[in-house]
């Protein structure tokens, strides 16, 4: 039996922590691992198992030629800058709709991209990614690759964010698919998954060729250990707030 160790500090890592005005981006929060999304497209920035699933969706779609990334990751200083610049040239009501403030942004993570319809003329903060053609098709299909349109219309009170068609969060699987199924925001998938902790209940799933096991634990003073199956692979990522979501999963049928 293998034993996962689980640290309050740690509660700033993982695939699915929530980043917004309420839940800033933890100064403390360990680097991740970058990888440019493209190679045309090198100073452009993901975590390493994004761009592997975004790179793999597009390929499957043969979308590469319609479909280019806008921004990825941002560092504190990159986003510092482009909210300075929405506030002069576009003003406070636009910037507060579509430009999340220093430390409040998801690129800063590493697990968000704007993308958009490869047009003559892409808009850097709101690029065209209509919901039609093979921008629609990628959105669709988005969940089975670990991504979901972040900032959805009539998600905007929970979200804080104005509808962002262009605007897409890695979460990894079966999460993604799990958002998608329930049309669930991320701060509503988050609470969600409150309904399932380490000690009552925990949800099952099979999806996408394996059995999932998914259970929350509230992060603690004192390190907690969790007992993970020697026959099951686990991931574990915090949630910037107040725990972890621990995922377990089998192969079990054919995908």
């Amino acid at each position: 039996m293998k034993t996962i160790t689980l640290k309050k500090e740690n509660i700033t890592e993982g695939s699915l922590i929530l980043v917004n005005r309420s839940f800033p981006v933890s100064p403390e929060r360990k680097e991740v691992s970058l990888k440019p999304v493209r190679p045309d497209y090198a100073d452009i920035l993901l975590a390493k198992e994004a761009v592997e699933s975004l790179g793999k969706l597009l390929r499957d779609l043969e979308a590469e030629a319609q479909i280019v990334p806008v921004s990825g990751f941002r560092t504190r200083e990159d986003q510092e800058d482009i909210y300075t610049s929405s506030m002069e040239e576009n003003g406070k009501e636009y910037t507060v709709k579509y430009v999340a403030p220093p430390d409040g942004s998801e690129h800063q993570t590493g697990l968000a991209i704007d993308l958009a319809e490869n047009l003559t003329d892409i808009d850097f903060i709101a690029p065209e990614f209509p919901y039609t053609g093979i921008c629609q098709l990628f959105r669709q299909l988005a969940p089975r690759y670990g991504f979901v349109e972040r900032y959805q219309q009539r998600k905007e009170t929970i979200t804080g964010v104005a509808q962002e068609p262009w605007h897409f969060r890695y979460v990894g699987r079966p999460h993604a698919s799990l958002m998608q199924m329930h049309n669930f925001a991320l701060e509503e998938y988050l609470a969600y998954l409150k309904n399932f902790p380490y000690d009552g209940n925990h949800l099952l799933i099979d999806l996408h060729g394996k059995h999932y096991e998914i259970f929350t634990v509230e992060a603690g003073d004192e390190p907690v250990h969790i007992p993970c199956p020697e026959l099951c692979s686990c991931t574990v990522s915090g949630n910037n707030v107040d725990g972890f979501i621990i995922t377990m999963f089998w192969q079990n049928i054919i995908d």
